[in-house]
Formats: C-alpha cells, structure tokens, sequence
C-alpha cells in the first residue's frame, strides 16, 4: 500500500534523511522517500498511517495531511 503525505518544515537533504530513518524504522516499511521541494514523503508497504505520522512528529516534522 503506497501513502502519500505533506510534511512542513523539511528544508534540506538531512532533514529528507531525518524523516526517512524514522520512517524506515516502522515494522511493514518497504521504502520510504521524502523531498523537501514538494514537502511530501511516500511510503511503500503494510504501516499504520498514524505510526507514520507519530514517527514524522516525533523527528521533529509537521504532518499536514
């Protein structure tokens, strides 16, 4: 299953990175890419969207959407 979410407050390649270690690191995570130009983070495989956004959060991230 393939998400797609808007993030606020990626600025760079580190924060891209930040946000794609926390999110790799969620059981059911096939791959995850994030781009600070769109402000958005796709994500491949079976992971709950709310473990996602708590992840993104907690790495320092806002979820939009």
């Amino acid at each position: 299953m393939a998400q797609d979410i808007a993030v606020e407050g990626m600025a760079c390649g580190s924060c891209e990175e930040a946000v794609e270690t926390a999110v790799a690191a969620l059981e059911g995570t096939e791959s995850v890419e994030a781009d600070n130009t769109t402000d958005t983070v796709e994500i491949e495989g079976e992971v709950d969207s709310d473990s996602v956004a708590d992840a993104i959060e907690d790495a320092g991230y806002t979820v939009l959407g």
